[in-house]
């Protein structure tokens, strides 16, 4: 019989079967009774008395959640509906097209369960359509499934198939401007283009990639992706197609696909596989067309913990000694993608507590923590990080993390901050610790300010890990050693590793990466020296006699432990100089 949902949705179990037809009050209250001795839901009681079958119970927990129930035990799937979502989103979200309306792009679903609801807005927003979602029988679902979606479409059988279709011919050899908005519109939410681009994040995802890139050239259009710091490319697309992709992107962004000769960021939030993650876009007019990068931003893989950094239990204690103390400045200074804002958020992670007040100023927000009042820079309305700061020394707060020192207005705020008992937490863009000292005097604060603030300068490297499915001892040449600046004879009998390569690794040898630290904490005698202007190569010979372990020194103990490469970490770090 047909039901009301208006009637149903949020009702109890009992009350929703009895209002079906299913089950009378009286065979509800004797389950009830049951369930009074037996810990088990109702549903299953009902189902176990022979008073409803589970099919029945299954429809009326739909109609609980005001949704629809659809019988599939005769279902056959149209030929239409195979590629309306792509395979690998039908296995994700374990959910099957059964109605679609290519002209009004209205795609109606069967889903396990009436809970999935994150299935329903990805999909809308992937799609770019309304998404409507029924429950059906989860075994049929699964049969469906293991039938017609068991093969997964590579992103080369799509670009193949895009090639082939001549609706985008029309659009060889015009300039992204020459092109009519409607048209570019219409091409972005062509079923292929979606699927391709679906296709491109699920892989970037399942590969951990950092970065997904979409670049136009004079005569290509490029799809890369960054894994572990290293760009690898991707089957391309044909180059009209580039239009066609970046329009799709802007629409799941809520980007102006109109404005084409200024940059735009925007930000996508997806839920793949249960893993909430987040896609910051930012678009760039180029000669050739626009190009976007995608930052992946996986929320469930990043590490926030201080203890797992990869800290050294020496330099953890340093960290820990430093991040805890009640006012003072502390710097976190490396090159773009060195993991500086990990670090900090893990530290700031150790810090978040009930007793503690933390408020941040980044440019942008990367990942949203509970307990932290986080603010986003935007310097086109004039709030930059000097406003910010000033607001936020009349919030009260113990701890303030400042995304980046970028001139004198912040890191004078920051150090008035510092001086009037506030833990600042900071970055900054240097070679190593001691260089940080320098370009603080350069931008124009005074020494006798950064003697009585700054406490402590942690300067990091990303280095690749070596793969643990392919790794194997080797020995390295000559040349190898003496690119380390070290003479043979000092590493007589020390073991290197590297990976030969394997599927695990796609071939790299390399799976995932570490962190290598330099720590610098000051005394009376480095605040002395910065007084009398004492140069990077002092204020370093100093911090190393008094213990510090400089980047390339990190990286050799990582070296010798297995972990990373020669190459590695000469890459990453820069020779000894004393």
């Amino acid at each position: 019989m047909a039901i009301d949902l208006v009637e149903t949705k949020g009702r109890k179990l009992g009350r929703v079967l009895t209002k079906m037809g299913k089950v009378s009050r009286e065979q509800v209250h004797e389950a009830l009774a049951v369930q009074q001795t037996r810990k088990k839901r109702l549903g299953e009681l009902l189902v176990e008395l022979s008073f409803c079958k589970q099919a029945d119970v299954d429809a009326a927990l739909a109609a609980q959640a005001g949704m629809g129930y659809v019988d599939l035990s005769s279902y056959e799937l149209e030929d239409r509906l195979k590629s309306v979502i792509p395979t690998e989103n039908v296995r994700m979200y374990e959910v099957i097209p059964i109605d679609y309306n290519p002209t009004s792009k209205r795609l109606k679903i069967a889903m396990k369960s009436p809970n999935n609801f994150r299935a329903v807005d990805d999909l809308r927003l992937l799609l770019g359509g309304q998404v409507e979602a029924v429950v059906g029988d989860p075994k049929a679902i699964d049969g469906i499934i293991a039938k017609h979606f068991a093969k997964s479409e590579s992103i080369a059988d799509v670009v193949g198939n895009l090639a082939k279709d001549s609706k985008f011919d029309a659009l060889k050899g015009r300039s992204d401007q020459s092109i009519d908005i409607d048209a570019i519109k219409e091409m972005g939410d062509d079923q292929q283009v979606v699927k391709l681009l679906n296709l491109v994040l699920l892989q970037a995802i399942k590969d951990r990639a950092s970065d997904i890139h979409f670049e136009p050239f004079e005569n290509e259009f490029k799809m890369r992706y960054r894994i572990d710091g290293v760009l690898y490319e991707m089957v391309p697309p044909p180059k009209q197609l580039g239009p066609a992709i970046i329009s799709r992107v802007k629409v799941m962004a809520s980007l102006d696909i109109a404005e084409r000769r200024l940059p735009q960021d925007g930000r996508v939030e997806l839920n793949v596989g249960g893993k909430p993650v987040d896609l910051r876009v930012a678009i760039l007019p180029t000669i050739y067309g626009e190009s976007c990068v995608m930052r992946v931003l996986d929320r469930s893989n990043v590490e926030l913990s201080i203890e797992r950094v990869g800290l050294r239990p020496d330099d953890l204690e340093t960290v820990l000694r430093l991040i805890t103390k009640p006012n003072g400045i502390v710097v976190v200074t490396g090159p773009t993608g060195s993991g500086k804002t990990t670090t900090l958020y893990a530290a700031l992670a150790k810090l978040n507590d009930i007793e503690t007040k933390i408020l941040t100023a980044e440019d942008p927000v990367e990942y949203d923590i509970d307990g932290l009042c986080q603010c986003q820079v935007n310097t086109e309305a004039g709030t930059t990080f000097g406003k910010l700061l000033r607001s936020f020394l009349r919030q009260d707060p113990d701890v303030i993390l400042v995304g980046e020192i970028r001139d004198l207005e912040t890191a004078q705020i920051s150090v008035q901050a510092s001086l009037t008992g506030h833990l600042v937490l900071s970055t900054l863009h240097t070679n190593d610790a001691p260089s940080s000292i320098i370009r603080l005097v350069d931008l124009g604060v005074e020494p006798f300010l950064l003697t009585a603030t700054i406490e402590g300068v942690i300067a990091q490297r990303l280095v690749r890990t070596i793969c643990k499915k392919c790794k194997e001892p080797y020995e390295p040449k000559e040349e190898e050693v003496m690119e380390l600046g070290m003479r043979p004879e000092q590493l007589k009998g020390k073991p290197f590793y590297r990976g030969k390569g394997c599927d695990n690794c796609n071939g790299s040898g390399f799976r995932g990466r570490l962190a290598l630290f330099e720590i610098m904490t000051m005394d009376d005698t480095m605040r002395e020296m910065v007084m009398k202007n004492a140069n990077t190569a002092s204020l370093r010979r100093y911090s190393r006699q008094r213990g510090m372990r400089s980047l390339r020194e990190c990286g050799m103990l990582a070296i010798h432990e297995g972990l990373t490469t020669i190459d590695e970490v000469v890459r990453e770090t820069l020779s000894e100089e004393d």
